[in-house]
């Protein structure tokens, strides 16, 4: 019974290669997706946390209405930063007839610069939501502290820049065999 069910339902092969299970191919579009997805997610937690408080400021203040959109502006530059890796991703993958262990090396390479990038624009997002959303609550009660809070959202801001520049530094010497 087993080997009917070998026979006809399951190639041989793929349970001996690796090869079919972990196609680098498929990985590497797996980590191109995972970048801008997971770059997104951090956008939209961080507009969330930003746009909560900026809303609930502007009953008491309303004119950090205006002001305080530059926060959701940075929340929206962590969705791009994953969008600019996810090009790179995507110029580097070259379909190729047969496998090498350099296609390994790069399928691998994208998929785990895709998740680098991913999770660092997911703390880069909340980090820029949370400090917007102080910037916009302390500007509602006090219009210097803008400025002062503008400044540590622009660091928080950097987190996401870090994890695009740390992601495009694992995939220099990935090439598919079609790039060579």
């Amino acid at each position: 019974l087993a080997s009917v069910f070998a026979c006809n339902f399951i190639d041989q092969k793929m349970l001996v290669q690796p090869s079919y299970w972990f196609v680098p191919h498929i990985m590497a579009h797996v980590g191109t997706g995972l970048a801008i997805s997971l770059s997104i997610v951090g956008a939209a937690w961080g507009i969330f946390l930003t746009a909560a408080s900026l809303l609930g400021g502007a009953i008491k203040s309303p004119h950090i209405r205006s002001k305080n959109l530059i926060s959701i502006i940075f929340c929206e530059a962590v969705a791009i930063y994953g969008l600019i890796v996810s090009v790179i991703f995507n110029g580097k993958i070259v379909d190729t007839p047969l496998m090498t262990m350099r296609d390994y090396f790069s399928g691998f390479s994208i998929f785990f610069a895709g998740l680098t990038v991913g999770f660092c624009n997911i703390a880069c997002g909340i980090a820029v939501g949370l400090t917007g959303s102080s910037c916009a609550l302390a500007d509602a009660q006090n219009p210097l502290l803008f400025v002062k809070i503008l400044v540590v959202e622009i660091f928080a801001s950097v987190l996401g820049l870090f994890g695009l520049i740390v992601g495009v530094v694992q995939v220099a010497q990935a090439g598919f065999a079609g790039n060579v």
